[in-house]
């Protein structure tokens, strides 16, 4: 029976885009798997905890040789790894804080890196390769090519890098310009944010579309080409 992994990151509640994004998908593929199964998970609410000087190195160190806090830890670690190898499907919701991710989802992404769990140090083997990742991503401002910040979105172009070893391949759609229809001096490209929120919908939408007709799934690229400033996600 196919599974979703649904995770949201973004600390806005009901204001925030990416949590729109993610429960439209979700929609969508239960649509597609009407027999299926879905575990969610809220990084915003109750993010990980961060990887520290007491219990930190865990994933290093062989289970019989663990502190109790290292067990504690490790525990933690295995629980998202589980989640990940239950899932045939995994959602993730990315706001842009700061230039960057949440902290939340770093601090999940580091407990995914597991040595002879995620990834075979010895062989290279990718463990958790095979899965579809879809990230649903938002952008408050502008960061594309051309624009006066273009690159400083360090976000999108980290989580391939950071998941690298385990195999998880993230497919991104991005909805720009969020942050349009509230600030007054962005008003003029409230018609552009409008266009990438409709790019994002129409290809969230074909993601299994041809599964419930019983073809391949696929989809419609959205329009990429903003980012967002400072933590007013959406």
């Amino acid at each position: 029976m196919a599974h979703l992994l649904h995770i949201d990151s973004s600390i806005r509640g009901d204001r925030s885009v990416t949590r729109q994004l993610t429960a439209r998908a979700a929609a969508a593929w239960r649509a597609a798997h009407p027999e299926g199964s879905v575990t969610y998970r809220d990084l915003g609410a109750e993010p990980p905890p961060h990887l520290d000087a007491v219990g930190g190195l865990a994933q290093v160190v062989p289970p019989e040789a663990q502190t109790p806090d290292q067990t504690k830890s490790w525990a933690v670690s295995l629980e998202l790894v589980n989640e990940i190898k239950r899932a045939d499907t995994i959602l993730l919701g990315l706001p842009l804080y700061n230039y960057g991710a949440p902290s939340s989802v770093k601090s999940w992404v580091d407990r995914l890196i597991v040595p002879g769990v995620t990834f075979d140090p010895e062989t290279g083997a990718r463990l958790l390769e095979g899965r579809e990742f879809v990230v649903l991503a938002a952008r408050g401002g502008g960061y594309s090519e051309s624009m006066p910040r273009e690159g400083w979105d360090h976000a999108e172009p980290w989580l391939p890098h950071a998941l690298s070893m385990t195999g998880l391949e993230p497919r991104f759609i991005t909805a720009e310009l969020t942050s349009a229809a509230s600030e007054p001096a962005m008003a003029a490209l409230v018609p552009l944010a409008e266009q990438s929120r409709a790019a994002a919908e129409r290809e969230i939408d074909n993601l299994w579309a041809p599964a419930m007709a019983g073809g391949t799934p696929g989809g419609v690229p959205a329009d990429k080409d903003t980012s967002m400033l400072g933590v007013r996600d959406k």
